[in-house]
């Protein structure tokens, strides 16, 4: 069958959507090779196990950055006293353990590609602190009083419906805005039955 990619300007985050075309895997699958040639964040959906940090590793591998670092951090395993030190790194001193300096995950990812898996399990607060790091490109270190800059591209994923955690007010909706510049949306596993003997 004809395959062809359509980008559709995306209401309310501005992103965009694909059209119709080929199957929801393959449509996906181009979307991520044409994303992975700009530094644009993207939003990958989907239910547990459909393999959105695999999507996330081969933007990479696509993309100008894949001599660069990719790391991974699953926001659901990070607790609310740390989830700010453990992305944005702290400071000797910042807080009782803090022997020593430490980067975050964005400082780790620097040039390269940061994947943040489980986006909808941050922090209020956390959200907040995100937030401005996307929007000034620069992260301040848990007990610092400057900005340090970055260049990470950013990959979020959730099997969350953070459209509805907007709405119910769990989920910040500007940075939901800065996430969600290029959505893909990857299918179950049950739609997807001719690839499971090769997975």
């Amino acid at each position: 069958p004809q395959r062809f990619l359509v980008l559709l300007p995306k209401p309310r985050s501005g992103g965009v959507r694909i059209s119709e075309g080929a199957n929801p895997m393959e449509r996906a699958r181009d979307l991520a090779r044409r994303a992975a040639t700009s530094d644009l964040p993207i939003l990958l959906i989907g239910e547990t196990g459909v393999g959105k940090e695999v999507l996330a590793r081969a933007i990479h591998a696509d993309s100008q950055r894949a001599s660069r670092p990719f790391v991974a951090q699953n926001c659901g395993a990070l607790s609310e006293t740390l989830a700010e030190a453990t992305l944005f790194g702290h400071e000797k001193g910042a807080f009782t353990g803090a022997q020593t300096r430490a980067i975050g995950v964005f400082e780790a990812a620097s040039t390269g590609t940061l994947f943040l898996d489980e986006i909808g399990e941050l922090s209020a607060s956390a959200q907040v602190r995100l937030l401005r790091v996307l929007e000034q490109s620069e992260i301040v270190r848990v007990g610092a009083t400057r900005p340090t800059p970055i260049d990470t591209r950013v990959i979020a994923a959730t099997h969350r419906d953070l459209d509805a955690m907007v709405g119910a007010g769990t989920f910040r909706a500007d940075l939901l805005y800065r996430l969600d510049v290029v959505r893909i949306v990857i299918p179950p596993l049950r739609d997807r039955r001719e690839e499971l003997l090769a997975l």
